[in-house]
Formats: structure tokens, sequence, C-alpha cells
């Protein structure tokens, strides 16, 4: 899941990305959502209707629709539909607005963006007010398109109602300064690491003789943080923060305790740069080599290259590698609410735009990796390589990440709950309270979270 509560954290990488080829964009797969809509759909054809219509899509951060063309293509195949964007900057202030407006039952957009962080909620409490596309025509062949825990998110637990269709996943990898390797005297090169790095206490034992380098830079730990580590390892377990109900579920947890094990016994041991992601310090570090290595799922390589700059091309570099198995950060879904004024033209859009075509642009243009699995495997993307990271094959090795993913549950406090663990495990790296301490700690502070 999104496993901060500030922007959304996707940047432009058109640069970023060589390809092989590029898609046509084309219109296909626009429905209707069962209902009156469903019909105005069948006959105003696949814009769903005839009409000049101005269609509002609530998003957040950078979605890079507009910035990869899409808004354009679409004008061309629909000439009577505008796209207005509604931005909001900040997912958390976005969530909240989204919330007072499904509670008021006015206010909202023809198509709203719905964050991994807070789809449980929509699922829970909020699937009667969004589209249900389990009943829009053609909806087995949209369900067949993506991968089953994409579309499993969005779907309520009978598996009766699914509320949005998928945009982007995360697949993660480990994104690393091969410079910074090559001078502290280790290996350097993907598939070396890929091997030495395979399971979590490899990575650790690896950080260790990075640590005791006496040619890095003195001022250079090996992993960012302990928080990296943990909020990848949690979502290896069987269960992460909520178990199959989606009720908050920690002290039984098996991702919980395998990564708090993994994440405390890193930086106890030193390795770690005691840095908070997204904070400016963490940003500086990019550059500065105050680390060598993070987890890194595909919108991570767009902010590197932003914060790092054109300078450090070429020194970074990515293992075809997650230590412990692969797993997800990040992704979004497009819903469409049932009080939406364009409804049956917003289920169009929202078709056309998660079709393997768009989905592939998406990554070619903008680095976005797709949750339509047929867009996955599309050469475009399975042949890319990154300039950047050393020409890394990042369409292969995202791929096959993404193509062994399964995730766990996901529950309405997850990101409440990795916030309070995560805050605990600084203190272990910054003011060394020890691991059972900040835990028991983090446990009290998530008992007033849940209730």
């Amino acid at each position: 899941m999104r496993r901060t509560s500030t922007s959304r954290r996707r940047g432009s990488v058109a640069s970023l990305v060589a390809v092989a080829a590029t898609s046509a964009i084309v219109l296909a797969g626009c429905g209707g959502n069962g209902s009156s809509a469903a019909s105005t759909t069948a006959d105003a054809g696949p814009c769903g209707t005839t009409d000049p219509t101005t269609l509002t899509v609530g998003l957040f951060g950078t979605f890079g629709f507009k910035e990869a063309g899409l808004w354009d293509a679409y004008k061309k195949v629909c000439p009577n539909i505008t796209i207005k964007e509604d931005v909001v900057e900040q997912s958390a202030d976005y969530w909240t607005r989204l919330k007072t407006r499904l509670a008021s039952g006015s206010g909202l957009d023809d198509v709203q963006a719905i964050e991994i962080g807070f789809v449980a909620d929509v699922v829970q409490n909020h699937k009667d007010q969004f589209v249900n596309w389990n009943t829009v025509p053609n909806a087995a062949a949209d369900k067949a398109e993506f991968y089953p825990w994409k579309w499993q998110l969005a779907t309520t637990s009978d598996g009766t109602n699914t509320v949005g269709l998928g945009t982007d996943i995360g697949p993660e990898a480990i994104c690393y300064r091969r410079d910074l390797l090559k001078q502290a005297g280790l290996p350097s090169d993907p598939a070396t690491l890929a091997q030495k790095w395979s399971t979590w206490d490899d990575f650790i034992a690896f950080g260790k003789q990075y640590q005791a380098s006496k040619t890095k830079p003195s001022n250079s730990a090996f992993v960012d943080s302990a928080a990296s580590i943990f909020s990848t390892a949690v979502y290896q377990g069987d269960t992460a923060y909520a178990d199959s109900d989606g009720n908050p579920n920690v002290d039984s947890s098996d991702g919980v305790e395998t990564a708090w094990g993994y994440a405390s016994q890193a930086a106890q041991d030193g390795i770690t740069a005691g840095l908070q992601q997204f904070s400016p310090e963490w940003n500086k570090a990019f550059s500065s080599g105050a680390f060598a290595t993070l987890a890194c799922p595909t919108w991570m390589m767009g902010y590197i290259q932003g914060q790092a700059g054109d300078a450090y091309k070429g020194k970074w570099d990515i293992a075809p590698v997650l230590p412990g198995g692969a797993t997800n950060w990040g992704g979004s879904w497009l819903g469409v609410p049932t009080k939406a004024k364009n409804q049956a033209a917003a289920i169009a859009l929202v078709e056309w735009l998660s079709n393997q075509e768009q989905q592939t642009t998406m990554w070619t243009d903008g680095g976005h990796f797709p949750s339509n699995s047929d867009a996955a495997a599309a050469p475009a993307v399975a042949t890319a390589k990154s300039a950047y990271f050393s020409d890394a094959p990042v369409g292969s090795i995202f791929g096959n990440i993404a193509s062994q993913m399964k995730v766990p549950p996901i529950g309405l406090y997850d990101t409440q709950i990795q916030q309070a663990l995560t805050t605990q495990l600084t203190n272990v790296e910054t003011k060394g309270t020890s691991p059972d301490d900040a835990f028991n700690d983090a446990l009290d502070q998530i008992k007033q979270i849940t209730g």
C-alpha cells in the first residue's frame, strides 16, 4: 500500500525509460454500469454520450494522465468530451475531502481516484456510493485483464461489488548506488547482487560488510532506514496489519513479527542511515551518498532521478531482486460515484484509461507500471530499459516481480498502524530504544488508533 500519507510519489520519467516500441492509443472496451447508464452508454457509442460534456476527474498529486498525453488522445476519439482535473496535492487531504463529499452526497467528481491506502475504507463503508464494475457490460473481460490481487483489493469479500478499475501498481526491487558499492570493495553488478540479496538475512549481512569497509564514504550507511526494510517485509507475510476480514491484526501477524525482527536488527547492527523517508534530509541523501540502497517500487525511479539529478545518471542501478520475495508498494484505482453528474461518460473514460494500450503508454511515457497484466506483458513494457539506472532492464525486472506478487489483506487502519511502527523503529535507530520497548510503545499507539 502507499506507505506515506503525503502526496502521491510520482514524477515524470519520460527520459528515464527507453523502450523498444511505443503503442498506438486506441479507444476500446467502453461500457455502462448495468443501470440507466448502461443503456445510455450503449446508445451513445463508446464515449458514453454524444452531447458536449465536461468530465471532472478527482486526483491527488501527479497521476500523469495529462503529462502522458492521454487527455489529448481521448479528445481525438471523443471530441465531444472535455476533461477537467480536480487535483489535491496531498493524498491525505484528498481522502478527507472525498469522505466529506461522500457523507454529504454532493460535490463529487465524475471520476474519483481511490488510493491503495484507503481502498479498504471505500470497499467496506462506501461501496454503494460507487458504480459496481461487476455489473457493467464486459465485466468479466475487464476482470481478466488485471492482476487478480489488484481486482480483489477493490472488491468486497463476497466478490459481488468492485468499486474501481486499477491504474498502476508498485512492484519492488532494490535500487542502489553501484559506485558506492564499488568504492567499498563489494560486488556491484545486478546479477551477483540478486544472489547475495535473496533473503533479508543475506541483505543485512551484506550491509554489515559495507559498514565495515574502510574505503566507503565515512558518512554513508548501507540502507536508508529501518522503516524501508520493515515497510517492505511486512507485506511478505500471509498477513500484515489486517486479517482476512479487514480487522486490525498486529499482535498475531506473521508479517509484522518477521519485518520487525529484520528492521530492528538492521538498526541495531548500525547499517541504516536513520533517515525519515520523504523528509528533506532523505531527499538530499540521494545525491550525498548518505545511503547506498533502498527498497524501490517502479515509481521510485522517477523520484530518485528528480532528487539526485542528471549528474548521477549511471551511478544508480537496480538489482533484479527483493529480499524475502515479491511485494507491492503503491497503486490506485479509478471509481465512478453513483451520483456522478455524467456517469455513463465517466464509465467510458475509466474503461478506456484501464485498457492495455493506455496503461502501456503510462509506462512508456511516465514510468507507472501497469495493473493491467496484458499491458505488463506488452513488448513496449517488457523490453524497457533505463538509461539513468545503468541501462537496467526495468521492464523485465519489475514485470517478473509483479507476476509473483501475492498481496495480503489490507485494512482500514493500515497507514496509521504502519506510521506508529515505523516511528518507533526510528527511535531504535536514533535514540537507542530497545526493540521490545519500542514495539510495546507502538502497540499502545495502535490501540488508541483502532479503539
